[in-house]
């Protein structure tokens, strides 16, 4: 079967504070008590202190192209480009600001685009992608799915009409894949913007709050 050749990028590891939120600040809560010499993150505890190293940390005032351009995302597209699986994963508690630092802010849709400067890490590494494809000038075909894990549970957020539970399977040469699954072929990077504003449409809501679910993971592919 086919063997996944070895990839030469270690795995890196960030961490990004957010602001005080106005409730935070109202009741009197301090910034975060977290200080930091990149690329070590110092935190500050009732009864003791510790110190995490981190490939690189991200303060409040950090903006989404420095997040972009400071944890690596250029280079997992150019890994991505040369035919390794690559992978960015958010974790945090509710509230730390994944899907702000992912997608951007909510209150987005095709009417109301949200400003360049606040495009997430998803978007910004679509148009890396084009670029980038662009760039090397060879005939790569472009696709992407969408998919959502919730309660041990896969669904298809790009599948037309109501999401529907899609059975995980493996075999020797595809190894896990998803049965069914809908992969859509894009071209320019509205069209793959439109395929993300779509899929985010029918997630469940309140999924970050919720025991055994996971935000949904969103697969980019290129092939020759």
């Amino acid at each position: 079967h086919a063997v996944t050749p070895l990839c030469p990028h270690p795995p890196t590891t960030t961490i990004r504070v957010r602001p005080l939120t106005c409730t935070e600040t109202r009741r009197g809560d301090r910034q975060d008590p977290l200080s930091h010499r990149r690329p070590r993150a110092q935190v500050s505890a009732a009864r003791h202190d510790a110190t995490f190293g981190f490939s690189a940390v991200f303060d409040a005032g950090a903006s989404q192209e420095a997040v972009f351009e400071g944890s690596g995302m250029r280079q997992l597209v150019e890994l991505a480009l040369d035919g390794f699986s690559c992978t960015v994963f958010a974790f945090g508690q509710t509230g730390s600001g994944k899907t702000y630092t992912l997608m951007g802010p909510l209150a987005q849709s095709k009417t109301q685009p949200a400003s360049p400067a606040l495009l997430g890490l998803m978007q910004r590494s679509f148009a890396c992608l084009l670029e980038q494809s662009r760039n090397r000038g060879s005939d790569l075909a472009l696709s992407a799915s969408y998919l959502e894990i919730y309660n041990e549970q896969v669904r298809d957020l790009l599948s037309p009409g109501p999401p529907c539970t899609l059975p995980l399977r493996w075999s020797k040469t595809r190894g896990f894949y998803v049965e069914n699954q809908l992969s859509v072929d894009f071209e320019s990077l509205e069209a793959i913007a439109s395929l993300l504003l779509q899929g985010a449409e029918p997630r469940v809501q309140g999924w970050d709050i919720s025991p055994g679910c996971w935000p949904a993971p969103w697969a980019a592919r290129a092939s020759p």
